[in-house]
């Protein structure tokens, strides 16, 4: 196993040292260079589905966008190889963008246009907030996710209300409103209620009957509560999540994964020892069991 002492780094945590972070000239360079082929592998996948470009140049986009795919994929595999855990790391957010970066075009060869699918790719230029010193961006959206997920109950309760009334709504103009003026059936109806609800306003269809227009009023006014009441309880989560913030982005040696606790000395995900430049406190193993 290499050393984990300053001076005596093998190549395992060398290789993590540029992947992972971005604490050195090095790592930085890394993500930049990583970015730049991100966004030209995209714009070659935009540039091919216009016609004219593609009876172009259309050879020089598809050797392209292979020799991307081939970095990316020697690049998936020495994150895994960095590793001590690679499963943990595969099965977390950028773990799987990082598969599904290279799966598009090996799926070429099997499915002709699966390579559109490359834009996917535009997820991994999230590293890039790390190298440009932006990590504290990073933790406000992880608040935001945060605030979500806590109030996710109220606001899927209050959408199913608001789509009971417009399913109420929508069958009685269907009722008032004569064939000719689009409510044909059900569904139809319904989708011209989410749509007034919205106050997106189309206006394929719409009421005639001075009945049918004062129901169609009452939705438009409920559309407002659309945006103030789910606001409210969202804004009141991320307040409490503010509160409660207490995770750093250091990533972990033996996973790849962050957002552990400013004070943890192991990873919760694999039991890692986090700090990878030196060796755990003397008395203690390397990879710490978790609690049940």
């Amino acid at each position: 196993m290499p050393s984990l002492k300053p001076g005596g780094l093998g190549l395992r945590t060398r290789l993590f040292q540029i992947i992972f972070e971005s604490d050195t000239p090095l790592a930085k360079g890394f993500d930049i260079l990583l970015a730049v082929l991100i966004f030209l592998s995209v714009g070659v996948v935009l540039l091919d589905s216009v016609q004219e470009y593609h009876e172009r140049f259309g050879t020089l986009f598809y050797y392209t966008e292979w020799v991307i795919t081939l970095l990316f994929t020697l690049e998936l595999g020495l994150r895994i190889y960095c590793l001590k855990k690679p499963w943990l790391y595969l099965k977390s957010f950028y773990g799987v963008i990082d598969v599904l970066a290279v799966l598009p075009t090996w799926l070429m060869l099997i499915t002709p246009g699966a390579q559109t699918l490359v834009v996917i790719r535009l997820l991994r230029t999230l590293r890039l907030f790390r190298v440009l010193e932006m990590m504290a961006l990073v933790g406000q959206g992880r608040l935001l996710l945060d605030a979500l997920k806590r109030s996710r109950g109220q606001i899927l309760l209050f959408l199913f209300t608001i789509l009971m009334l417009v399913t109420i709504f929508s069958s009685l103009l269907y009722l008032i409103e004569p064939y000719e003026a689009g409510f044909t059936s059900i569904p139809k109806s319904i989708y011209w209620g989410i749509v007034t609800l919205t106050t997106v306003g189309y206006g394929d269809i719409s009421p005639v009957t001075p009945l049918g227009q004062f129901i169609s009023i009452m939705i438009m006014l409920s559309g407002y509560s659309i945006i103030a009441l789910p606001a409210g309880v969202f804004s009141a989560e991320v307040i409490r999540s503010l509160r409660e913030e207490r995770y750093s982005d250091e990533s972990c040696p033996g996973c790849g994964k962050s957002q552990h606790e400013r004070d943890a000395k192991y990873c919760k995900y694999c039991g890692t020892w986090l700090n990878e430049e030196t060796s755990p406190p003397k008395g203690e193993t390397e990879a710490k069991p978790r609690s049940s």
